[in-house]
């Protein structure tokens, strides 16, 4: 088990990201920057190096070097500068994919790859500098993060409902908060699901090892309460096409149940999805695995629908969007390869 936290400060006016890890009993002898990144979201090797150059990497108090080994109950600490608050919210004028918009909010259909909100390591072409490009005076939640009411993974696409006004920030986020709005995605998880459709439950928190990572807590002891409810779409053999309907919105939620039911996202390298989890043997199914990883270079999940209430009107809204290119074309590849092996039975 591993502790942790973070923070921002400042010191002789720099502001600076914290952070500091105490290692577990059982931690083998490890590079300081290669148990970093294991930690630290975003965070290259270049990064941490370059903090342990400046002096800023600390271990039981003491500077180290990044070739310095984390023993059992070390306790880690790094400083990384970054910019300022106000050049994290700079409006840049990157295009948005605008569904609907009226003068309480718009829904904006993310594409793959876009990060949703600035942070450690993506301090420019978020969502939420497109928006303020776009839009003036949005609404700040309580994170500081002007018309956010929910966010959805870097490299997954699909929709997101983005508020204008203060009235339509408080009604949106207790909608979400409330469980009343309706999520829909669509992923492509490796295995032959068993059931047509089912129900996932489990607690959803921090992975003690990786914190990069979340995962399930069955006895509930841990993390938060997360439901997810799946239906098969399509079955290709080894791999399969689910819907999945959110009840609750825990972070990677779909990711991490799916891969605690024995069904991870395909190519999701978090989660180890990247990697052939089911199929044969063959050099040329391997190259077949490849060649979707090379069209699918992603976690294999779209936000495909969204529904709200209208927080002026009260009209119960609903908006669909196409899976992507990269997405589709993926699937398409193991329908073929599906039929192929059927033909050849």
């Amino acid at each position: 088990m591993v502790e942790g936290n973070h923070e921002e400060f400042n010191q002789e006016d720099e502001l600076y990201e914290h952070y500091s890890f105490k290692a577990g009993k059982g931690q083998e002898p490890l590079r300081v920057d290669k148990f970093l990144m294991n930690f630290i979201e975003n965070a290259t090797r270049n990064k941490i190096q370059q903090a342990a150059k400046n002096g800023n990497i600390y271990i039981n108090g003491t500077v180290v070097k990044s070739s310095h080994k984390v023993k059992a109950n070390d306790e880690v600490k790094v400083l990384f500068e970054h910019p300022p608050h106000e050049y994290l919210l700079t409006p840049e004028n990157i295009p948005l994919d605008i569904v609907f918009e009226d003068d309480q909010l718009l829904v904006v259909n993310k594409s793959a790859g876009m990060v949703v909100h600035p942070g450690h390591g993506n301090y420019s072409g978020t969502l939420i500098n497109a928006l303020i490009y776009h839009f003036e005076n949005l609404p700040m939640n309580s994170d500081e993060r002007p018309g956010l009411v929910h966010r959805i993974d870097k490299d997954t696409s699909g929709l997101l409902v983005v508020a204008k006004t203060e009235h339509a920030l408080s009604h949106l986020s207790k909608q979400f908060f409330d469980k009343t709005s309706e999520r829909e995605y669509l992923a492509l998880v490796w295995g032959d699901v068993a059931d047509d459709e089912g129900m996932i439950e489990g607690h959803i928190g921090r992975h003690p090892k990786n914190r990069l990572q979340m995962t399930v807590f069955p006895e509930g002891d841990h993390g938060k309460e997360a439901v997810t409810h799946y239906k098969v779409v399509e079955r290709f053999g080894y791999v399969t096409l689910v819907s999945c309907k959110l009840e609750t919105g825990r972070t990677h939620q779909i990711r991490v149940h799916m891969k605690n039911a024995g069904h991870t996202l395909f190519n999701d390298e978090r989660y180890g999805g990247n990697k052939i989890l089911k199929g044969t043997t063959f050099s040329k199914y391997k190259q077949f695995v490849e060649n979707c990883f090379k069209v699918l270079p992603r976690q294999a999940l779209h936000a495909k629908t969204l529904g709200f209430e209208h927080p002026l009107t009260g009209e119960l809204m609903s908006f669909d969007s196409q899976m992507p290119e990269d997405m589709q074309q993926c699937i398409e590849k193991w329908r073929n390869y599906a039929r192929h092996m059927e033909t050849k039975e």
